[in-house]
């Protein structure tokens, strides 16, 4: 997916797994250090991660949607951008998280759809950038593009789509099953009486 909307679906994906453990963060721990940041940090970080960094690193100029030459981005530049994305995965889920926390469902539902919206339309919008695979070059002259459907990067989307949609679907089905609530420690005096 190309890096600016990797990091649109990111949000998006961040705040749909709040939405989702919705159950479980209104046990009222706190969320820096809850089961489902938790489940969602090791989806970014085991899922996320890996995919945006191979467009990033093995089809550079299109995950930077040929607007620059990748050849000519600094390592370091590439390596924070893509950091930023699966960071972004979390950052989404602890912003959507209080409101989902406190039952504010339109304010969660408007943090799913509008990165979401946003990403569609730049998609569409920029559908011939998304759907080229080519070098930054070729691009520019118009020469040597081939559509994406053709090229081993349609492949690699397509597997990048399934792999990232059965590890969300996976993450899902965690974030809804919420371990039941610790009992209450009872006193052994108490116990007695």
């Amino acid at each position: 997916m190309p890096l600016p909307l990797a990091a649109l679906v990111a949000l998006s994906l961040g705040a749909l797994f709040a939405h989702v453990a919705r159950a479980e963060l209104s046990l009222d721990e706190p969320i820096l250090s809850s089961r489902p940041l938790a489940i969602v940090a090791t989806f970014a970080g085991l899922v996320w991660l890996p995919a945006v960094a191979y467009f990033a690193a093995f089809h550079g100029d299109w995950a930077y949607m040929y607007f620059v030459a990748w050849r000519r981005v600094p390592s370091a530049i590439d390596l924070a951008v893509v950091l930023a994305c699966t960071a972004l995965v979390p950052a989404g889920f602890a912003i959507a998280a209080p409101f989902a926390r406190s039952k504010r469902r339109e304010i969660v539902m408007a943090m799913i759809a509008t990165p979401a919206a946003i990403a569609a339309i730049l998609a569409v919008v920029l559908q011939h950038r998304v759907g080229t695979s080519a070098t930054f070059a070729q691009f520019k002259h118009g020469v040597g593009t081939e559509p994406v459907a053709r090229a081993a990067l349609g492949r690699a989307m397509l597997v990048a789509i399934a792999v990232t949609t059965g590890a969300a679907l996976w993450a899902t089905r965690l974030l809804r099953s919420a371990p039941a609530p610790k009992k209450a420690k009872i006193d052994g005096a108490k116990r007695w009486r």
